[in-house]
């Protein structure tokens, strides 16, 4: 069951979705979280956030639409009251960390620095809007995002980068990243979205645009890992995006992923990471597949 994501080691091929498990041990009740690859945090800033104006979430054909905003502690509060609680499941924990500017992700990098050894990396979510005066959202940005990902050694501990497919460069993002000093990609983030009420004629989210995830937007996910793979194949990567069965997670392998996220299928199903985790390592003995990377070779 292990998989090596860079120098990282897990103990199985699936983890939660950053955003959608929550910050701590919230899932703890639905399974055992230590039988999980890693638990990956709701992104963190380095100070609290409050978020968007509801409504903050909506149901859409085969997935949701959500502007949450990012709301959230700050790092310091994480570390004190809610990280302890996760690790005393046994889990293995993913931070993920975002930021307005380059110098909240230092700084996010820097609090970081002082959290215990069972967070095994950080996760550096670039798919944010940015207040540097260059474009709207980082991971758009080849130079910008590799800017960032420099910005966040001081966490001391391997960083993945969390790329957006709303850009036409993602493969030039994940190079450059890469060379900046993540030892991984994780593809996807959401993708952009907009939605209206037939009554209020105004947009269903309270701030107007949102991210659309699910099912729905999966094979774009696949096709980024595929793209990615086919141009970096030295270049680990972590699928993300509409996975809620151990096919869909199977799908990430053979693009090209060594590890698997499950967001959204858990508002439906808290346990779904657990069940992909169990589908997926089914589907690999099923096909006398040994490891995930062995996959990528089949088709």
């Amino acid at each position: 069951m292990e998989v090596t994501v860079g120098s990282v080691t897990l103990s199985g091929p699936v983890m939660t979705a950053s955003g959608t498990a929550g910050y701590g041990a919230e899932f703890a009740s639905y399974m055992d979280l230590s039988h999980l690859g890693a638990v990956v945090t709701k992104s963190l800033a380095p100070y609290e956030w409050a978020g968007n104006p509801a409504p903050r979430v909506h149901p859409t054909a085969q997935g949701m639409m959500n502007a949450v905003g990012l709301q959230g502690p700050g790092i310091e509060y994480w570390l004190a009251k809610v990280l302890p609680d996760l690790l005393a499941t046994g889990a293995t924990v993913v931070a993920s960390i975002w930021g307005r500017s380059l110098d909240d992700y230092r700084r996010a990098a820097e609090q970081l620095a002082a959290a215990p050894e069972q967070v095994v990396a950080v996760e550096v979510n670039l798919s944010c809007p940015n207040l540097e005066g260059r474009g709207s959202i980082f991971a758009h940005d080849v130079e910008l995002s590799a800017e960032v990902m420099a910005s966040t050694a001081a966490c001391e501990r391997p960083r993945w980068a969390k790329l957006s497919a709303n850009t036409d460069r993602i493969i030039d993002v994940a190079g450059a990243v890469h060379e900046a000093g993540a030892e991984a990609v994780t593809c996807i983030n959401t993708l952009l979205g907009l939605g209206y009420d037939p009554a209020t004629l105004r947009p269903v989210l309270g701030a107007g645009g949102g991210g659309l995830s699910g099912r729905a937007i999966h094979p774009v996910a696949v096709r980024a890992v595929h793209d990615v793979h086919a141009a970096l194949p030295d270049l680990p990567i972590i699928g993300v995006g509409g996975v809620s069965s151990g096919w869909e997670a199977a799908e990430m392998l053979l693009a090209g992923a060594t590890a698997v996220q499950v967001g959204t299928a858990s508002f439906v199903d808290p346990s779904a990471p657990m069940k992909v985790q169990q589908e997926l390592l089914q589907w690999m003995e099923a096909k006398g597949i040994a490891h995930t990377t062995d996959a990528a070779a089949l088709p």
